[in-house]
């Protein structure tokens, strides 16, 4: 289950993959920050379509374990969140530091690009405004480590 409603412990992911042989162990957290394109937030919510959400993280995941040779452990948080809450958190563990890199790095991007969770954020000002991680000059919108090569 990739998805959930309690806070995101980012040593169980690292327990849940961590090997003798795994040399490497990369992470990237995604924390609610108090701001966004120069307006104060206060907090957000999280929603999305389950069952696919689900599927398609589930479908990255093996994506990345078949480009590196790592083992992966993925979160999202669903409901309301605060300041400085863990939103996301992906892990990777493999033999070496720069394959861990690229598939925390290609988990992460392709989860904002292609998973159907939806961001809404409330601003300081009592107003509230749905948020497309796909717009343009999102990073989600970003090159991939290697995929320069295969386009």
């Amino acid at each position: 289950m990739y998805l959930t409603r309690e806070p995101i412990r980012l040593q169980e992911l690292i327990d849940s993959i961590a090997g003798p042989s795994h040399g490497g162990v990369s992470s990237f957290l995604g924390v609610v920050r108090n701001h966004h394109q120069g307006r104060p937030v206060q907090g957000l919510d999280y929603t999305a379509y389950e069952p696919m959400a689900e599927a398609v993280c589930a479908e990255i995941l093996t994506e990345a374990s078949g480009r590196w040779p790592v083992q992966l452990a993925l979160r999202h948080r669903l409901g309301a969140l605060g300041l400085g809450d863990v939103a996301v958190a992906v892990v990777a563990a493999g033999g070496h530091r720069g394959e861990t890199f690229d598939a925390c790095r290609y988990v992460i991007e392709e989860l904002k690009r292609r998973v159907p969770i939806w961001k809404r954020e409330r601003y300081q000002d009592g107003t509230e405004e749905w948020v497309d991680p796909t717009a343009a000059g999102s990073p989600a919108g970003r090159m991939i480590p290697g995929e320069e090569a295969a386009r």
